[in-house]
Parts: structure tokens; sequence; C-alpha cells
């Protein structure tokens, strides 16, 4: 990568910095520009798009807008997973039992590999890494994710893991501390165990058709205020209403 191509990271956030923004774009970009500091771009999980679109989409973007992303389902997701009805790969089925769960298998390494370039295109802070509940905390599991964390390279970014099985905290814990991960939750579902900046994903408290309360709201920025900094991107189907409605309240926060 030549040095015109190098990605320019942020610097370490001031304590108390809460970003506030939604999982994609609710609205056209440069509305979205206007009103958000940062927003987290979901395309890369279900088909990643090429490094021009990256490119672009930094271009356009006020200098210290902050992007994070969704890493590709290809190193997380096992191919029967629905969301790869998405993923515009012809016949996913081939790739079965070599792709998801962070095997230890060439296409995993591709995965990452791609996902990496699109996030230096994008001069991105945060990769996060969901994972489907079907993600266990099996020996097997534990094996793979520790040993993909071990062998990728990742620049400076920041990784953040979003476990959805029932992971205990203990556990959790000692991965992210040893990996160098942040852990990535809904703080109505359950609270990081490990990480700074924290980065809270809002995924509606009922499911995606949720509206957050005025009491939700007041809740959550105190849950920000315990972190020394914080991501809060909502995705439920109110995000943009609701990710604008607690930015005021940040803002007026004393």
């Amino acid at each position: 990568m030549g040095e015109q191509d190098a990605p320019v990271w942020k610097d370490e956030p001031l304590p108390g910095t809460v970003w506030v923004g939604c999982c994609g774009f609710p609205k056209a970009r440069a509305t979205y520009y206007r009103h958000f500091n940062v927003v987290e771009i979901q395309q890369t999980f279900y088909r990643l798009p090429e490094v021009a679109t990256a490119q672009r989409w930094r271009a356009e973007a006020p200098p210290h807008f902050v992007f994070t992303l969704k890493a590709w389902q290809l190193i997380t997701h096992e191919v029967d997973s629905p969301t790869y009805r998405r993923s515009g790969i012809a016949a996913p089925e081939t790739l079965r039992g070599r792709c998801g769960a962070f095997r230890p298998t060439p296409e995993v390494d591709e995965a990452w590999t791609r996902t990496l370039q699109f996030a230096r295109a994008l001069h991105a802070t945060v990769v996060v890494f969901q994972c489907p509940a079907r993600f266990t905390p099996t020996p097997q599991h534990v094996a793979d994710l520790r040993a993909f964390f071990q062998r990728i390279e990742r620049d400076a970014l920041l990784l953040a893991w979003e476990p959805r099985g029932d992971w205990p905290d203990a556990l959790v814990r000692a991965l992210c501390h040893e990996l160098e991960l942040i852990h990535c939750v809904d703080p109505f579902q359950r609270q990081p165990v490990y990480g700074t900046p924290a980065y809270f994903r809002l995924h509606g408290r009922t499911g995606y058709r949720y509206q957050y309360t005025d009491a939700d709201l007041e809740q959550l920025d105190d849950w920000c205020k315990a972190q020394a900094a914080v991501y809060c991107l909502f995705n439920n189907v109110t995000m943009w209403e609701d990710a604008l409605r607690f930015q005021r309240r940040v803002e007026v926060a004393p």
C-alpha cells in the first residue's frame, strides 16, 4: 500500500465522547451527514461492496465523519444462514463447511482480507463481528475464534465482537482481554464486560419495530455516562428519529 493510500486513523477519543448514529443510512447520505457524525455500514455484512465505493463514501463525507462497519458474514455465519439470501453468491452451498464460525480456512481469511481492504479505503475506526446465536461457546468455537484474531492483520482498527449465544461474562472478558477486542452489546440485553470505547448496538427492546421511549433513552444516557467513551448505533425501524432524540439529549447534557 502506497503512502497516498495509507489510512488516516482517528485520534484517541476524549473522555466522555459519545458517537450517536444509525446502523445503515435511513436517509440519503447527504442528509445523514448533516445530522450525525457516525454511521455503521451494513452492506459489508451481506455483500461486500467494491473498494471504489468506500473511497467515494469517504470522499463525500465531512472530514471528521466516523465510519464503522460490520465484517462480512462469510467470517461469522454458516452458509445456511438466511442472511446469505442477500449475499449475491451464486451457489453458497458449495461453501458449506468452509465459511462462518471463524473457521481456519482460506475462504474465511480471504473474506477478512477483503473486509480489511474496504475498511482501509473507508478510513473506518471499528469493525464489528456480529455472531449468530448458534455460535455457542464450544471448545471448537473458542479455539477457532482465538486462532482467527491471533493471525489476522488489523492495522490500527478497533475490533468489536458481538456474541449472541449463551457466552458467560467471565469467558467473554477473558477472550476480549487476550485478543484485544471490544465486547459489543445491546445494553438493554446485557452490559459490556470489556473494552474502551464501548460499542452499543440498539436493536429494539422487543425487536426491530420497537421505538425507544424517553425513559429508555434516559437509561441509555446513564449507561453511556458510565463509559469512558461509547458508540451508540440504533438499529430499529425508528432508528432515525430515536437517534436524533438521543443525540439531542447527549448534546444538552451538562
